[in-house]
């Protein structure tokens, strides 16, 4: 049985063909007869796979495979770059790492420290702020109170336009004793002063003494102040330099004159010459 198939390629031919029959005669012609050309052949697809061209098909099938692997197996397969955040649990990240659970504690231990240091001095400060203030109250007290004795100790002359005609402890035939006082001739109506602050406890006639005024020092003692022409504080309260009367010439006297008798506590007159001079003043 004579074979069907074509022993070799026909020459000229290209591509591969697993079954390559011959173009039958056309219109019967015997093989090596001249054929129409333009007549399809008969079978001519028939034991044949179809050809491949070559051409840009190919690759445009793989571009396109590898846009779509790009768009999701690529994208899959390589994560982007994680952002660079701290986890906010902390706890978990120091408990991965011992060194910086330590240098954590050993930061809270510093931490701690130094906010009670901060803390104490703070108070300390405070303190130390308000034992100031205490103090200074204190000395503000101390001063008013001197202040206050001073003022109250300020003593001044009775009289500002005088001469002295007769010291404590002279003898004359007008006196009875020694004389028991300082005597500061003036003119009759001369302004007599408080010799200090203190009280008025008495004021009036008074015997030989003529008219009298007797005040009371904060000290206790007694200030008497007589012949007095007239009497222009009778009580109360008054300070160093405040006019309580006038001079005079009233009771046992020889010419008008202030005389001053000191009595401390109220007793035996003492020389006004000497406690005037102990206060700072000469008369």
């Amino acid at each position: 049985m004579a074979s069907s198939h074509s022993p070799a390629h026909l020459p000229g031919s290209t591509g591969t063909q697993l079954l390559d029959h011959p173009w039958p005669p056309a219109h019967g012609g015997a093989y090596g007869e001249a054929r129409d050309e333009t007549a399809p052949p008969a079978d001519s697809n028939r034991h044949r796979m179809p050809r491949q061209t070559r051409g840009t098909g190919p690759l445009l099938g793989v571009t396109a495979v590898a846009a779509t692997l790009g768009a999701t197996g690529f994208a899959s397969a390589t994560p982007a770059a994680a952002p660079a955040v701290i986890s906010p649990d902390e706890t978990t990240v120091l408990s991965a790492d011992p060194g910086l659970a330590l240098a954590a504690r050993i930061q809270l231990q510093a931490d701690s420290q130094r906010t009670a240091a901060e803390e104490g001095a703070r108070l300390q400060a405070a303190k130390e702020a308000e034992a100031k203030r205490a103090t200074q109250q204190q000395e503000a007290q101390k001063a008013a109170a001197a202040a206050e004795k001073a003022k109250l100790a300020a003593i001044q002359l009775p009289v500002r336009d005088y001469f002295l005609s007769a010291h404590y402890g002279q003898s004359a035939s007008y006196w009875s004793h020694l004389h028991t006082g300082l005597d500061f001739a003036a003119s009759t109506g001369t302004p007599v002063y408080s010799v200090g602050s203190g009280t008025i406890t008495s004021a009036g006639w008074s015997g030989s003494y003529g008219y009298r005024i007797i005040q009371t020092l904060p000290d206790g003692t007694e200030i008497w102040y007589c012949h007095l022409s007239s009497i222009i504080k009778a009580s109360g309260k008054v300070v160093p330099g405040q006019q309580i009367g006038k001079v005079g010439a009233t009771g046992n006297v020889t010419g008008p004159h202030l005389h001053l008798e000191v009595r401390p506590d109220g007793g035996a007159p003492v020389d006004p010459e000497s406690w005037l001079e102990q206060r700072g003043l000469t008369p």
